[in-house]
């Protein structure tokens, strides 16, 4: 009997499942907290909870994970130098600390628009070096030739074997800054794209597995792991991604909308008729607008672990996540009694850093370029949980909150306080963790807004329920107000929102949201088996999805008419459109069977959809002047004899 291994490594837990390849059902599931800064001790945990007599017979490992984004938000990538090439246009604000523009690129038609002007590379490629760890390149225009792009790659390549990235290897959009963007934060991630997953492999070895090694990628499908080394870019989203798949798997519903209740956050996306729903921009993440296609997605930063605060008598959820009183009580053994003794705040000092229910710890993560000041901070925190009281006490004076913040955002300190997970367990609606801590908590918080431990919780829930609510509502009508919406939800109507397609529920705790989601609105809520671990699923069960774009455009010279294919390789020039749309056509099917080949899925299985769309001078042209081809391939991964 064969089997297959799947493990999401999310922002609160890191789940693994194993498949059973005969009839592709679960036989084992395990959930473990995620470990930071690192990610590997998580991923060890998950499967060290496994029952270990399947993991000699894994044939297949595939990972999902939010390293890639949470790198591009936090902006810890290793430094990259950004070569660009032609006539750009750069924003003011970027923050890109190490690029050029230089003198090159092509036009539109594929010709040199100017001679590259190799000597400014090497110039700038012999200042920089010794600074950064990898470098992007991006010419004008790329997208219909490359070789510019290609020229510097090998230059670099020869002269410091550093890995460079080019734009058109990442996209085949037009956008040559948003390109340069997107292979920049790509070179950002190779290194710590290695590391992560050579931390994987030597996991996997150590335990004996002898298993192929995938990767879910944001547009839901599988890449090979050494794609995924190159690309680690595609691999933003991939949480989102892995619901979505997940939840068709274990609804066995190829058309539905998911909503996956993270601890971090709530996403809503969208799968029909087995494939997933794409934002046509590219997905944008931390402030940058990259070409990488990912799946269209609704996301508000509310989730289980939502810190729950008071301020002026309003109870406010989020946005920052931070561990539950619940499970700090069982990674603390003294904090209940911490809890119990902490200082209720003053009402007007009151706010998201300042809560009595509200704690710091250290993460372990070693401090890069912090301040003296901030130093002395940290100092005044330990490995056990500290009270902002205990802070102040400590340091001798008063303490800048802000500077506390940013100690936060850097991931160097922990926060612990109440959240929607807390209000689950004095509920009895969710029992994994140590309730007492979640009452204790409840008690000093219910004194601020004159509510019962209960009606506090209750009204915690509701507030969660009508979050997921107005996420779905607000990806299903795009265009249309969120405040409209909400008032619609949460008004006394004798109508409510209907939805035609069903809703799949994801996350830990989900099951608690059943009900009420079905009291606000008209649609089938299915809560699937193992919904606790459906992105570890989702890591498993994705496609092999390759899509290629090719493009025929009509030129003029010396008064004669030629077209031009280009394609991800370059152009080739032909007389007639019908010599270039058989060449076409022959190369777009060509290069979707090479990657399902190089990403070893079974190639006697491999769907291919061709769309075509034409462009004329006038209606009733019998040649058009443009010709777009979209060529998508959709495959079944091969794993081993009786999968």
């Amino acid at each position: 009997m064969q089997y297959s291994l799947g493990i999401d490594a999310g922002g609160t837990y890191t789940d693994a499942v194993i498949i059973r390849n005969s009839d592709k059902k679960v036989v084992a599931s395990y959930k473990a907290l995620t470990t930071y800064p690192e990610l590997l001790t998580g991923i060890e945990n998950a499967i060290d909870g496994l029952d270990p007599q399947y993991l000699k017979d894994i044939k297949l490992v595939s990972v999902s994970t939010t390293l890639a984004t949470n790198t591009i938000l936090e902006r810890t990538g290793y430094p990259v130098g950004l070569i660009l090439v032609g006539n750009y246009l750069v924003p003011q604000d970027t923050s890109v600390q190490e690029y050029v523009m230089v003198r090159g690129g092509h036009t539109a038609t594929g010709a040199e628009a100017e001679a590259l002007d190799i000597e400014a590379v090497t110039e700038f490629v012999n200042r920089v070096k010794d600074n950064v760890s990898a470098f992007a390149v991006s010419s004008y225009f790329s997208v219909r030739n490359p070789e510019h792009e290609l020229q510097i790659k090998d230059y670099i390549i020869k002269a410091t074997g550093m890995p460079v990235v080019c734009g058109h290897e990442l996209s085949q959009d037009l956008g040559a800054y948003d390109r340069g963007i997107t292979a920049y934060l790509n070179a950002q991630l190779i290194p710590i794209a290695r590391q992560f997953i050579d931390a994987i492999v030597s996991d996997i070895e150590r335990r004996g597995i002898n298993a192929k090694l995938m990767m879910l990628k944001c547009d839901g499908s599988l890449i090979n792991i050494k794609e995924a080394i190159q690309k680690p870019i595609e691999s933003i989203f991939t949480g989102p991604a892995a619901s979505l798949v997940g939840a068709s798997f274990l609804s066995e519903r190829d058309t539905c909308a998911v909503i996956d209740v993270g601890g971090t956050s709530t996403d809503v996306s969208l799968l029909y008729k087995g494939l997933p729903e794409l934002c046509e921009d590219g997905a944008k993440v931390g402030g940058w607008n990259t070409k990488v296609k990912a799946i269209r997605m609704e996301t508000s930063a509310m989730g289980g672990d939502s810190h729950v605060w008071v301020k002026n008598r309003n109870i406010n959820i989020g946005p920052r996540r931070v561990i539950p009183l619940c499970v700090a009580a069982v990674q603390y053994p003294g904090f209940k009694e911490t809890l119990k003794m902490g200082r209720t705040p003053a009402r007007v000092e009151l706010g998201e850093n300042v809560q009595p229910t509200k704690f710091f710890v250290l993460t372990g993560k070693e401090p890069v370029k912090i301040s003296s000041y901030e130093e002395e901070i940290l100092r005044t925190i330990g490995k056990e949980p500290v009270s902002i009281s205990d802070i102040y006490w400590r340091f001798g004076r008063p303490v800048s909150v802000e500077h506390l913040d940013y100690l936060i955002q850097k991931r160097l300190v922990q926060a612990i306080g109440f959240t929607p997970t807390d209000a689950l367990h004095i509920l009895d609606e969710y029992n994994e963790w140590d309730k007492e801590a979640s009452v204790i908590g409840a008690t000093i918080m219910s004194r601020l807004v004159q509510m019962s431990e209960q009606e506090l919780a209750e009204h915690i829930k509701r507030e969660v329920a009508y979050n997921m609510a107005l996420n779905l509502m607000s990806y299903m009508l795009k265009g249309v107000e969120g405040k409209e919406i909400e008032k619609i939800l949460r008004g006394e109507f004798f109508s409510k929102f209907r939805l035609s397609v069903p809703v799949v529920l994801l996350g830990g705790p989900v099951k608690a949201y059943v009900e009420q989601m079905q009291s606000i609105i008209d649609a089938e809520i299915i809560l699937p088996p193992f919904a606790e671990v459906g992105n570890a699923v989702g890591a498993l069960v994705g496609q092999g999805v390759k899509r290629i774009q090719v493009l025929i455009k009509a030129v003029y010279r010396e008064k004669q008419r030629f077209f031009l294919v280009f394609t991800p390789g370059g152009f080739e020039e032909f007389s007639t459109h019908g010599e270039a749309l058989k060449y076409a056509e022959h190369v777009g099917e060509n290069l979707v069977m090479d990657y399902m080949r190089e990403a070893d899925m079974d190639w006697n299985d491999v769907r291919i959809d061709m769309s075509r769309e034409d462009i004329t001078l006038h209606e009733g042209s019998p040649v058009p002047v443009e010709t777009k081809l979209v060529f998508m391939g959709v495959g079944t991964l091969k794993v081993g004899k009786n999968s």
